[in-house]
C-alpha cells in the first residue's frame, strides 16, 4: 500500500500528504487543520510570528484537529552583515526600484530599522508546546537540539535543495527530508550554497537523495495531483508536500487577487527572483521581475527587503496594477483545478490510491 510507509508510521498518519508550511500570512488554521483532519499533515510557515503568536497559533489548531500537523521555522531568519553594508545596498535599491514607486505615485521608504533575530527566542516554544511535528528551513540545528527534540517526541525534518544539503541534514540526525526542487513556489531554501547555484529539479533531487540517504525523503515542487504523487514515490518518495495547489485553496491566507492569479494564464510564467524580499524565491512573471532578473547586489538583504517593498505592493494593489506585484506560485499552477481544500485533499487521494493501488 502506497499510503502505508515509515512516513506514515513515523507521523501517526493515514496518508503521505504533507501542506507546505507557508509563512508570511499565506498559512491559516483553517487550512492546516483540515488537511490534517483529512489524514494527511497539515502545516504552518510560524518563521514571522512572535513567540506569543505561536502559543496563540498552536492553541488554536489544538482545538480543531487532534491530528498530527508540522510547524515550520527558519534557522537563519536574516542575511544583514552590518550596517554599513546595509546602507549601500539602501542607495542602490533606491536606485533600482524608485521608478516602480513613481508608477503609483509612493514615495520611497527611508532606511529600515534594525532587524533583531526572532529565531531562538521562537525555538524555545517549540520546546514549551512540543509540536509532533518541527520543520526548519535556511540552516542547520545544532546536533543537541535535535536530540531534544527527540527527547521529547517531536519528529524533525529539515528541507533541502542539493545532495550535500540533504547529507548534512541527515548527519545532523533528522528523521526525514524534504527534496525542495527549484519547481517550487515561494522562497528557495537553500543554505550550503547561493540559491542561485542550487537549482536541482525535484524529479532529479529525488533520486539523487534517495540513492544516498537511509532516511525517507519527501518530494516537493511541481506536485499538484495524483500523477505527480505516483511519479515521485516511483523514484522513491516516501511521501510529498504541495505547496501551490493548497495555496490557491480559499482555506489559505492568499489574497483573492493572489488566488485568481493562479488559476489565469499569467500563472503559465514564473520566475526566480530577489527583487521582492531579498531572497530567491520563484512567483508569477511581473514588470519587475522581468526588468531586475539579475538583482542580487541591488537589494536590501533579507527581509529588510520585504519591508522596502511593502508600501510599493500596498499601493499597486490599491491600484490594481496587478503587473507591480509579485504573487508566490510554483511552476505547476497552470493544471490547478481546485478551489477548496477538501476537495483538493480528497482528490489527492483518490488519484493516488488509482495509480499506486
Amino acid at each position: 500500500m502506497w499510503n502505508k510507509n515509515r512516513i506514515t508510521e513515523l507521523l501517526g498518519i493515514e496518508y503521505p500528504i504533507m501542506q507546505g508550511p507557508f509563512g508570511g500570512g499565506l498559512s491559516t488554521v483553517e487550512l492546516t487543520t483540515t488537511v490534517s483532519n483529512l489524514g494527511g499533515l497539515g502545516g504552518f510557515g510560524a518563521y514571522t510570528l512572535s513567540p506569543q503568536e505561536i502559543y496563540d497559533i498552536d492553541k488554536e489548531i489544538k482545538s480543531k484537529t487532534d491530528k498530527p500537523y508540522n510547524l515550520n521555522l527558519w534557522v537563519n531568519d536574516h542575511d544583514i552583515i552590518d550596517e554599513e553594508h546595509t546602507q549601500k545596498q539602501y542607495e542602490k535599491a533606491v536606485e533600482t526600484f524608485k521608478p516602480y514607486f513613481d508608477l503609483v505615485d509612493t514615495e520611497v521608504p527611508p532606511p529600515p530599522p534594525s532587524f533583531e533575530s526572532r529565531f531562538q527566542n521562537q525555538l524555545q516554544v517549540i520546546f514549551d508546546i512540543k509540536p509532533k511535528v518541527f520543520s526548519f528551513m535556511f540552516g542547520l540545528l545544532d546536533e543537541n537540539i535535535i536530540e531534544d527534540l527527540h527527547q521529547q517526541g517531536t519528529v524533525v525534518f529539515g528541507n533541502a535543495t542539493t545532495l550535500d544539503e540533504a547529507l548534512a541534514l541527515e548527519k545532523l540526525g533528522v528523521d526525514a527530508i524534504v527534496a525542495s526542487g527549484f519547481e517550487s513556489g515561494g522562497h528557495r531554501p537553500s543554505f550550503l550554497d547561493k540559491s542561485e547555484l542550487s537549482t536541482t529539479g525535484t524529479f532529479a533531487l529525488i533520486q539523487l537523495v534517495k540513492d544516498k540517504v537511509k532516511i525517507p525523503v519527501v518530494a516537493a515542487g511541481g506536485i499538484a495531483n495524483g500523477r505527480g504523487i505516483a511519479g515521485a514515490f516511483t523514484l522513491g518518495a516516501e511521501a510529498v508536500q504541495i505547496g501551490t495547489a493548497f495555496l490557491a485553496t480559499e482555506e489559505s491566507g492568499a489574497l483573492p487577487i493572489h488566488k485568481e492569479f493562479l488559476f489565469s494564464d499569467a500563472a503559465k510564467s514564473t520566475t526566480l527572483s530577489r527583487a521582492y524580499t531579498g531572497r530567491l524565491g520563484r512567483g508569477i512573471t511581473t514588470e519587475i521581475t522581468r526588468n531586475v532578473l539579475a538583482a542580487t547586489d541591488k537589494t536590501l538583504p533579507f527581509p529588510l527587503q520585504t519591508n522596502f517593498m511593502g508600501a510599493l505592493r500596498k499601493a499597486a494593489l490599491e491600484q490594481q496594477k496587478h503587473e507591480l506585484v509579485f504573487f508566490w506560485s510554483g511552476q505547476i499552477a497552470p493544471i490547478l483545478k481546485h478551489k477548496k481544500a477538501f476537495i483538493l485533499m480528497k482528490s489527492l487521494i483518490e488519484e493516488a490510491n488509482e495509480l499506486l493501488s
